[in-house]
C-alpha cells in the first residue's frame, strides 16, 4: 500500500540521512502531543525488522508511555528500572515483539524525574551498549517543546526525526522544535508529515501510475515501429 510504501522510504532515507554516514540510532519526537510520533516510530521500526535489522525500540516517553499497549507487553520492568539501578542487566528489560527481529525497551515505572533520567551517565552507557549490539536503536521521546527530556538525550543518538501533522502542527510549534533540536546539535534525519488523507494519495499514485503507464505503451510503440 502507498502507506507501507512510506515507511519503506523513510527506512531507507534513515539509514544514510547524514552525508551517506549509516546511523545506528534514531529518535523520533514531534513539536507537542497528538502528532502521532508514537505510531509513526513503531511502524518505523517494523519496516526495520522487515529488512531482517536486529532493531530496538527504545519507549523514551517516561510521561506518557504507550508502546507497551501498542505490542501488548507490560509496561514494567523497563526504562525506568534499569535507570534507577532497580534493574542491572539490560537484558532484562528487552521484550520481544510479535514482529520477527523487533525487541522493545518498555518504559517501566514512571519517575517523577525524568529528564534528569534520561541525561544521566547511566543512559548515555545505555545508548552506546545497544548500538554496539543491536543493527538499528530507535528512540520514542516525548514532544519537543512541552518538555525537555528529549533535548536530554538526543546528544547521544546519531539522529533526530520531527512527526509534524498536517492541518495540525502549527508553523510556530515547529520554529520552536527545530530551535530545540539546533541547540542539543544533534543532526536532523529529517520531518515526517503525518495525517495526510489516504484518499489524497491514493488519487496521486493513481496519476503517476497511469501516467508511466501511458508513457511506457508510447515507448513500445515507437520501438515496434523502429524495427
Amino acid at each position: 500500500s502507498p502507506i507501507s510504501g512510506a515507511f519503506r522510504a523513510i527506512r531507507t532515507n534513515g539509514n544514510y540521512s547524514q552525508a551517506d554516514r549509516k546511523i545506528k540510532s534514531l529518535l523520533v519526537s514531534s513539536p507537542q502531543p497528538g502528532e502521532g510520533k508514537s505510531t509513526t516510530v513503531a511502524n518505523i521500526a517494523i519496516a526495520f525488522a522487515q529488512l531482517r535489522k536486529r532493531t530496538v525500540l527504545i519507549d523514551a516517553d517516561l510521561r506518557k508511555p504507550v508502546q507497551h499497549n501498542v505490542f501488548g507487553l507490560p509496561r514494567g520492568p523497563g526504562l525506568t528500572d534499569y535507570l534507577v539501578g532497580e534493574t542491572e542487566n539490560i537484558s532484562e528489560i528487552i521484550n520481544e515483539t510479535q514482529i520477527d527481529g523487533l525487541h522493545l525497551i518498555t518504559a517501566g515505572n514512571l519517575p517523577p524525574n525524568p529528564s534528569e533520567l534520561l541525561g544521566s551517565e547511566r543512559m548515555n552507557a545505555l545508548v552506546d551498549k545497544l548500538e554496539q549490539d543491536w543493527d538499528m536503536v530507535l528512540f520514542d521521546s516525548p514532544p519537543l517543546i512541552a518538555v525537555t527530556d528529549a533535548s536530554m538525550i538526543s546528544s547521544e543518538i546519531d539522529a533526530l526525526a520531527i512527526v509534524v501533522k498536517a492541518g495540525y502542527t502549527p508553523k510556530e510549534a515547529l520554529d520552536r522544535a527545530l530551535d530545540t533540536v539546533g541547540r542539543a546539535g544533534t543532526p536532523l534525519a529529517g520531518i515526517i508529515l503525518n495525517g495526510i488523507r489516504p484518499e489524497s494519495i491514493s488519487s496521486r499514485y493513481s496519476y503517476y501510475y497511469s501516467y508511466y503507464q501511458y508513457y511506457y505503451a508510447e515507448e513500445g510503440s515507437k520501438t515496434k515501429k523502429s524495427r
